[in-house]
């Protein structure tokens, strides 16, 4: 049976030299350009608009991490369907060793289940990570070009969802106003909109994001797999067998028969993880952000964009990405994500 994720321990003080390490990196981002809006603090680096207290350790993982060739990575720009993904991946990936009717997203958080690499290292905890048995399931959201050259040359693969950046902003939006420290004051929607299309939001720009693995699924549709999450909620029995088949495990006739992509469909599905108790209370992050279980569940739909954009914002938005994004083969538009899908490339194995 796989071994879940521990609980967080309080990290060890650091040594004399880890800590004048810490100093020159946080002399080093000091010196790079700022970003982001409200309880959004980032800095560009390498091209891309990176949390201010991720850096440290995003520029660990650059250094230090080190994949193994049979780990899952669940990557997602911020607020795109990173939740849902996590329960389905695990849910799929584990069906053999957990019965659907005690797994463990009933009584955990996916977060628990699935662990961020960048918060594991943010928070001193990448032994948690090493400790963890393979083959191992990991979520980043880290763009693909800032990840190492040991993952990006490995055999290790990477299960993308992408959403309408409408969507995606407004989500973001609420989402760090739920979360933004009492002694801040509230952001208003039109200073996160104008971030956003700037590009200087956390992990942005958004579109380039997309873009680098949108790319890279199509160079290698075997280590790559591009999913959308306006897709997966039109068609997700679907979209969890094409899931296992790219990771791996596909759904034998008898559990076809037996209708165990609909459990894991119901089991993962917005509705049900949202009134768990485990989702209703606990919490997630590290220091500099603690957020609730339930902050991560707020609609779950498409379209909410239209509650909080005028057409001419929606005009605007849509039009960056379109041009960010022309002749690439996708586009993200007013209708959500429409492009060539990766799912008519047949799965290739591990």
């Amino acid at each position: 049976m796989a071994m879940l994720p521990s609980l967080p321990t309080s990290p060890l003080p650091p040594k004399p030299q880890e800590a004048q390490e810490d100093q020159e990196c946080s002399d080093f981002i000091s010196t790079l350009p700022r970003g982001g809006w409200g309880p959004i603090r980032t800095r560009k680096y390498q091209g891309f608009w990176v949390l201010e207290i991720a850096l440290p350790s995003v520029m660990t993982i650059q250094k230090n991490f080190k994949p193994r060739p049979d780990d899952l990575f669940v990557v997602s720009y911020p607020k795109s369907g990173t939740t849902w993904l996590k329960a389905i991946t695990f849910a799929t990936k584990t069906r053999t060793q957990y019965p659907l009717s005690h797994h463990p997203l009933l009584s955990l958080n996916p977060h628990d289940c699935v662990l961020n690499l960048e918060e594991c290292f943010h928070k001193g905890q990448a032994s948690k990570i090493e400790a963890l048995p393979s083959p191992r399931i990991l979520a980043i959201h880290m763009p693909y070009s800032l990840l190492p050259d040991s993952m990006t040359s490995s055999s290790c693969r990477f299960v993308y969802i992408c959403r309408d950046p409408k969507d995606t902003l407004v989500s973001m939006w609420h989402f760090r106003e739920k979360t933004r420290p009492k002694t801040m004051e509230p952001t208003p929607f039109i200073e996160a909109f104008e971030a956003f299309c700037e590009g200087t939001s956390a992990v942005g720009p958004m579109w380039d994001h997309v873009l680098e693995y949108w790319r890279e699924s199509q160079r290698r549709p075997e280590k790559v797999l591009f999913l959308k999450y306006e897709e997966m909620m039109d068609e997700p029995v679907g979209k969890v067998r094409r899931l296992a088949e790219f990771i791996g495990c596909p759904f034998s006739e008898a559990e076809e028969k037996g209708g165990v992509v609909q459990e894991i469909v119901k089991l993962c599905s917005f509705e049900k993880l949202k009134n768990l108790e485990a989702n209703k209370t606990g919490t997630q992050g590290g220091p500099g952000m603690v957020v609730t279980n339930d902050s991560f569940f707020r609609k779950g739909g498409a379209g909410d964009w239209k509650n909080h954009m005028s057409p001419e914002m929606a005009q605007r938005l849509d039009g960056i990405a379109q041009q960010k994004l022309r002749e690439s083969g996708l586009t993200l538009g007013s209708v959500g994500l429409e492009a060539a899908s990766c799912n008519d490339v047949p799965a290739r194995g591990p």
